[in-house]
């Protein structure tokens, strides 16, 4: 195992919900009311006002049923981004590759919607499918790559990202492939056709109202499925074991190699769906794109770490990036530059992240001072029976 495997793993057990629950609540209270005033210091050094930020994310993503309704849509794949990667994280493997593999997933329900001409939902669930195979097969890739070469399954997931940046880019600029059809003697553009009406993602609710997209109940129902698959099946014990201790996983009767694999897969085939919900759904243009991940990939990573790997407390995890999303739009209005928000979002999960991960060290050193007290007060101890 590798440093970087090792590391994967301590940081996981650490995100991992566990003892010192009270400690852990107080010290990210504080490490989220400082992420907020440092958010408040920049947006004042760069003229704007904290004030008006808050109420420009505000007017973008809550103040009216339209709003609500963007910011459902860009919760949806980042909710199935999270889900998928908090199985992987659950059975102690990291995976870095979530942005590839919401491009390969857009990609292989492109290719499905646009070439299969399927009647009714048929084409949409076909295609659903596709995408969720090829995210988890481009996953699997790199669970091959460290199974039969020893290649590190963080570094080759995160590489596989810029090779599946290159795949959809060459495939929305080659006419035989998906590039859209040319019309007499107009410029084509570096993006697919438009996806059909019967492989679009159906809502609930009519604009200017209240409108929920069929993603999002889709990323509803397989989170709690994932959660209580983890908490109620064996499938999920052996997982959580794995990520907690290989070795003893192993004894146990564990294929740990399969295991692992397999929930690398997992979280590639969800974070292939997320890509198929940006391009069947209307966050987007309904039709591939070189850029249609829009960083999803890389947020649905960061939902699961602020989630602490529990599939159900990404779902308001995943509301506030999607309020972070849909209301970044609104700053420049206020003079605010739209890359604060990711700089928020960082400021965020750091505050979410690291006090589980300080407590649990501060733990340990209180452990090993206490065991080495011990240790000395024992050795007087001995030394006097024997010369007794």
């Amino acid at each position: 195992m590798t440093d970087a495997d090792r590391s994967g793993r301590r940081l996981a057990a650490a995100l991992t919900p566990g003892a010192g629950g009270a400690q852990v609540a107080m010290a990210t209270a504080v490490a989220v009311a400082l992420a907020l005033a440092v958010s408040s210091a920049l947006v004042a050094a760069t003229g704007g006002s904290p004030a008006g930020a808050v109420t420009a994310l505000y007017d973008g993503s809550l103040s009216s049923p339209a709003a609500v309704s963007s910011t459902l849509l860009y919760a949806a794949p980042l909710l199935l981004v999270a889900v998928g990667t908090c199985v992987c994280v659950r059975a102690g493997v990291f995976n870095l590759g979530q942005e590839g593999q919401v491009l390969i997933g857009a990609l292989a329900g492109a290719g499905v919607g646009l070439r299969l001409a399927l009647p009714g939902p048929a084409l949409l669930v076909i295609a659903l499918i596709a995408a969720a195979l090829a995210g988890g097969a481009w996953a699997g890739i790199s669970s091959l790559m460290h199974r039969f070469r020893g290649v590190n399954i963080v570094v080759s997931t995160l590489l596989m990202t810029f090779l599946a940046q290159q795949l959809v880019s060459y495939a929305v600029n080659t006419p035989w492939l998906l590039q859209e059809t040319r019309l007499g003697n107009a410029t084509v553009s570096p993006q697919s056709n438009r996806l059909p009406e019967n492989g679009l993602l159906g809502s609930f609710g009519e604009y200017p109202g209240l409108q929920v997209n069929g993603g999002l109940l889709l990323a509803l129902v397989a989170a709690v499925v994932i959660a209580v698959l983890i908490a109620r099946s064996r499938w999920g014990f052996r997982l959580t074991m794995l990520g907690l201790n290989p070795r003893a996983a192993r004894h146990a009767g564990v294929r740990v190699a399969a295991l692992s694999g397999t929930a690398l897969a997992v979280s590639g085939a969800f974070a292939g769906v997320a890509g198929a919900v940006l391009l069947a759904s209307p966050v987007g243009t309904n039709r591939l794109q070189g850029g249609i991940s829009n960083n999803i990939g890389w947020d649905g990573l960061l939902v699961a770490l602020v989630a602490r790997n529990r599939p159900l407390m990404a779902i308001p995890v995943a509301l506030l990036f999607g309020v972070l999303r849909s209301g970044g739009g609104f700053l420049a209005s206020t003079g605010v530059p739209h890359f604060l928000v990711d700089v928020v979002k960082s400021l965020l999960v750091l505050a979410f992240v690291v006090p589980p991960v300080l407590t649990e060290a501060l733990r340990r050193r209180r452990e090993s001072r206490r065991g080495g007290t011990d240790a000395d007060t024992a050795a007087p101890k001995a030394k006097e029976a024997v010369a007794s």
